[in-house]
């Protein structure tokens, strides 16, 4: 018998997060038509730790030694939670660092020696539509998505999907905690060769690390509660009052804030001051948070892909 608990983790540019679900039926929705059971993903354990790869690449193109002992530990620590719930890890993604550094078979093998399954490195998109399938099962088509982490940002409606090779460690490390008039002309060229078409004015689920640091901010919750994160709205001007609030505040008291420890204080404005140039691409005035994200994707079995569209005969052979 399959054990219940699934994990998965993933380990990205800024932090690693582990997660332990159960697949469960979801709620019925209101409808006259009856409809078969559907069954979702439910978290029951998910635990972040910060990693910091992105730094690395940064600064020297690849994971240094001290850095791959402190995600050694990060994965012991994971391996353990495992056991002690009994919960199987089916996956281990890596994304942009790993994509980046020089030297990813040594970084692999070092986490497969902690958690006993080979990590795999995935593109950004694959991260992408992998992050929209997590937040299509919980709210439905339609949407689109924008995943922003510390090395990379994955945007997708379903259709399309790609990714960009900025986040908000990346850009903190170029613009320090908070960008000046050079982000203006970051935000030039890295739009020139952009096309969001397909995307604009639609309904739009913020995932990832900024996100949850957002939605904790905005509420004043000190402890993460997915169930009080999940779905909630902002405004652009919410979003512009948090910034304002935070950026306001010295170092130290940044690092006070809900949802702002470990590090998270030091990149947030960066990745706020990103998410508010793509909501304005995207043109919308509103946006939604989501707890979803790539490491509940990997745990979903695989879509089967669209049949391609037939293509039209021209007119001059039509009978």
């Amino acid at each position: 018998m399959e054990n219940k608990l699934q994990a998965t983790i993933d380990i990205g540019s800024h932090s690693c997060i582990l997660l332990i679900a159960a697949f469960e039926v979801a709620p019925a929705a209101s409808s006259d038509t009856p409809v078969a059971p559907r069954k979702i993903l439910v978290p029951k354990l998910q635990k972040v730790e910060v990693c910091r790869l992105g730094e690395d690449i940064y600064e020297h193109g690849k994971i240094t030694p001290e850095r791959i002992q402190e995600l050694v530990n990060i994965m012991t620590k994971f391996r353990m939670d495992l056991h002690a719930l009994g919960a199987d890890l089916k996956a281990v993604a890596m994304t942009e660092a790993m994509r980046k550094a020089e030297n990813p078979d040594e970084v692999i093998e070092a986490v497969e020696k902690a958690v006993w399954v080979k990590p795999r490195v995935i593109t950004g998109e694959e991260e992408g539509k992998l992050t929209y399938r997590s937040v299509k099962e919980w709210h439905g088509e339609g949407n689109v998505t924008i995943d922003i982490g510390g090395g990379s940002t994955e945007l997708s409606n379903g259709e399309t999907t790609f990714s960009i090779p900025v986040g908000a460690l990346k850009m903190f490390k170029a613009m320090g905690p908070i960008p000046g008039p050079e982000y203006k002309k970051f935000i030039k060229e890295t739009f020139k060769d952009l096309s969001f078409k397909g995307m604009t004015k639609k309904p739009v689920y913020l995932i990832g690390g900024t996100g949850t640091a957002l939605a904790m901010v905005f509420l004043n919750s000190q402890t993460f509660d997915y169930k009080a994160i999940e779905g909630l709205e902002m405004s652009l001007a919410d979003l512009e009052a948090v910034t304002t609030r935070i950026t306001n505040l010295s170092k130290e008291l940044r690092a006070m804030l809900p949802g702002l420890g470990n590090g998270r204080h030091e990149v947030i404005i960066c990745g706020l001051f990103w998410l508010r140039s793509l909501l304005e691409k995207l043109r919308v005035e509103t946006f939604k948070i989501s707890t979803a994200g790539l490491r509940f994707g990997l745990l979903y079995p695989p879509e089967k892909e669209p049949e391609p569209k037939p293509k039209k005969r021209p007119a001059f052979l039509k009978s």
